[in-house]
Formats: structure tokens, C-alpha cells, sequence
């Protein structure tokens, strides 16, 4: 079996209404999520057992031992498939860690995706098959990673596993993290109030901007414990309002990446200009929001030699 690559994209989380918590301490949530461009990149090689490495902007830090998400996931796959021989992991780590867009659940759900490549192929039905048997146990390693297996604009209800297809228009974007960890356990814990309302039910959005007029009704319920543990956000945040042509700011996940959204690409372009000029300090990238399934189909894997023996 030849080597797979694997994009695992950034989510982001829209809206974020938390909406009630069960006896056993998980908080009740509805969220609507859509996927970036940009993201991390999971190589997959045949080997003896699993093991894994990390490279890129972003690598530090990042656990290479059974710790790892990716392991973690690959673990459960083999368990429950039976799957025999193992896999040697390559992430090349691009998006902060800790940071609301959902990095290490993306990469886990990336290994998942080429692992079912990799022992299935393109048999569909199969696949399903596996996945329904993996759900339960994915959502217990990580919530965000059954949402993360197909990355499309979703509706995540539940503790994030009840999850129903939405349809958004593009949205130009602006993501920035001012390279501060925010802890999701320390954010929830600073939560007030559990029981707010639900998200409102999504119209058909005529365009980019009738969707942004929307998202500006709704909510991240995250956000102001998050700016009460990190004050930096409320920051990011005022100075994404300023920037020429934003429509909406708004923090992502527990935090501390924030985004803002825009009426065209070239909007979004402009201001990641503007601000990598004023704070290079920040992490920050422009994109357009949506569906990444293609993006993310696992691929096979090209080495330079390969590439240059054509």
C-alpha cells in the first residue's frame, strides 16, 4: 500500500450556543461549524507499528508519543477493525494548538479518514459501516472529532455528536491567535450561565452578507469566559472590528483564535495584509469558510524523488 497525505482543515465554530449540561458534567451544545482552507497535513506510511512525527510552523510542543490524538484514533481503529500490521504518522503541524479551531481533532479525524483509505478503499458502504461502529468511542476521545470526519458546514447539537448538514454561502475570512493557550476545562468552568438558548434555525442565506447579518444574532457563549481568562481576546477582537470592510468578529471554539468575516476575498486578502503589518506577532491567515471534502479526500503521498522520475 502506497503512502497517503491527508489534509485536516481548521474548524471553525460560527456560532457556539452552550445549552443545558447532563448529570455526568458534559455541556449540551449547539453549534454551527464550517471548515477553512488552510490547515494541518497528515502523511500515512505502511510500517510495523504506529508511531508518529511532527514538523512545520507550528510543531513545538506537539506530543509525538501515544498521547496524540492521531494515536489515539488510530488505536481505536485498529481495535475495532481488526486491522493488523501498523502506520507511521507525518504531521506537519501549521494551525496553533489550543486554540478553538479544533486542530488536534481535525488531524485525528484526517488519520481516520486515510486509515479507512487505506484498509477500504473506496468501498462507501464499508466505510459507513466502520464509522458507525467507531462514533460513540470518537466522541469520547475528542467531540469535535466525529464533526471533523467530513468537513462541511454542520449543525452540531448534543455534546457534538448529533450532527446535521448545513448549507452556507462562501465567507471570506480572517482568522488570527494571539499566541495564547487557552484551556477548553478552565473556560468552561469560568461559565456562568448553561442554559441559553438554542441557536435560531438557519434560512436559506441569499448570500455571504444575509448570512453574516444572521450569524450576528447568534452567539458564542464561550466567548466571555474565555476573554475573562485570556484578556488578549477582547483585544483581537476590537482590533479586527477596526479593520477596512469587517462585518462580523466573533471568537471560535473556547478560544483564543477569533474571526472575522468579510463580504469578498479581496476584503479578507487586504486585511491579513493590514494586520500581519501592524501585529507580526499574531498568528493570522485569510480564507474562505465552507466545504472541504474535497480538499481533505485522502490522496497518495509524492515524494520529491518520485515527482522528479515523473
Amino acid at each position: 500500500m502506497s503512502a497517503l497525505s491527508v489534509f485536516a482543515p481548521a474548524k471553525i465554530n460560527l456560532a457556539l450556543h452552550v445549552i443545558g449540561q447532563r448529570e455526568d458534567g458534559y455541556h449540551l451544545l449547539d453549534s454551527l461549524v464550517a471548515f477553512a482552507p488552510v490547515g494541518d497535513r497528515l502523511t500515512l506510511r505502511p510500517a510495523e507499528g504506529f508511531s508518529m512525527t511532527v514538523s512545520g510552523p507550528e510543531a513545538q510542543g506537539v506530543p509525538t508519543d501515544h498521547s496524540n490524538l492521531v494515536l489515539k484514533a488510530a488505536a481505536l481503529f485498529a481495535a475495532h477493525t481488526g486491522m493488523t500490521g501498523g502506520v507511521a504518522f507525518h504531521l506537519e503541524k501549521n494551525l496553533p494548538a489550543a486554540s478553538g479551531i479544533g486542530g488536534g481533532s481535525s488531524d485525528a479525524a484526517a488519520a481516520i479518514r486515510g486509515l479507512l483509505q487505506m484498509g477500504f478503499g473506496d468501498a462507501s458502504s464499508v466505510q459507513a459501516r466502520v464509522l458507525g461502529q467507531l462514533g460513540a468511542a470518537l466522541t469520547r476521545l475528542g467531540a469535535d472529532i466525529p464533526m471533523c470526519l467530513s468537513p462541511e458546514p454542520q449543525r452540531a447539537q448534543g455534546v457534538g455528536d448529533d450532527l446535521t448538514a448545513a448549507t452556507l454561502p462562501p465567507l471570506p475570512c480572517l482568522l488570527v491567535n494571539p499566541r495564547v493557550g487557552v484551556a477548553t476545562p478552565a473556560v468552561f468552568k469560568a461559565l456562568i450561565q448553561k442554559d441559553n438558548p438554542w441557536i435560531t434555525t438557519p434560512p436559506q442565506f441569499a448570500d455571504a452578507q444575509d448570512c453574516i447579518a444572521w450569524l450576528a444574532v447568534q452567539r458564542n457563549d464561550l466567548q466571555p469566559p474565555a476573554i475573562a481568562t485570556a484578556p488578549v481576546i477582547a483585544t483581537v477582537l476590537e482590533t479586527l472590528a477596526a479593520l477596512p470592510g469587517c462585518r462580523l468578529t466573533r471568537m471560535s471554539g473556547s478560544g483564543a483564535t477569533c474571526f472575522a468575516l468579510f463580504a469578498t476575498p479581496a476584503e479578507a486578502r487586504a486585511a491579513e495584509t493590514a494586520l500581519r503589518a501592524s501585529r507580526p506577532e499574531w498568528w493570522c491567515t485569510e480564507g474562505t469558510l465552507g466545504d472541504q471534502r474535497a480538499a481533505s479526500a485522502p490522496r497518495p503521498a509524492f515524494n520529491v524523488a518520485q515527482i522528479s522520475r515523473g
